[in-house]
């Protein structure tokens, strides 16, 4: 493998040569100019799902929505968004993404134990309303923001 004196100075490489404990990325092949980012209305879908928990425990019969939602989503990205598969994708191995999610258990948990703690545990049908509509809110805010750093980290927006 030969290099120039001047190459390594200026770190200059063949097209597909890497330094030594690099690893192949395989972006390079991937050309991004056509990947549009996803609606903000679709992830109204995980923001009903971030609110799941808490919309079961306000009305007993809400899973059987919540399933009707979870089929609508799915119909939905496999017909309407089909061509923005590769990017959902992307999002879900994301671990940007898999922390957000982290995020918003530990949050729910926190947020419960906390009022139970100051001796005011969610028990109502209001309080858990406020609570489902504070997580889907807060749901769909942060995939938002997750998809636009993506979407500048990759000077694609």
């Amino acid at each position: 493998m030969g290099i120039s004196i001047r190459a390594r100075k200026t770190g200059e490489r063949k097209a597909g040569e890497r330094r030594p404990g690099e690893r192949d990325t395989g972006t390079a092949d991937v050309d991004l100019s056509e990947v549009k980012p996803l609606p903000v209305w679709f992830f109204g879908f995980e923001g009903v799902m971030g609110a799941a928990y808490d919309l079961t425990k306000a009305w007993d019969d809400a899973w059987m929505v919540l399933v009707g939602i979870g089929l609508v989503n799915v119909v939905v990205g496999v017909t309407v968004l089909r061509r923005r598969m590769k990017l959902m994708r992307a999002m879900l191995k994301n671990s940007r993404t898999r922390g957000i999610a982290l995020g918003l258990i530990t949050l729910r948990v926190g947020l419960h134990l906390l009022l139970a703690v100051l001796g005011a545990p969610v028990t109502s049908v209001a309080g858990h309303l406020a609570v489902a509509v504070l997580m889907g809110v807060t749901t769909v805010t942060l995939l938002w923001f997750n998809q636009r750093v993506t979407f500048r980290a990759l000077r694609l927006a």
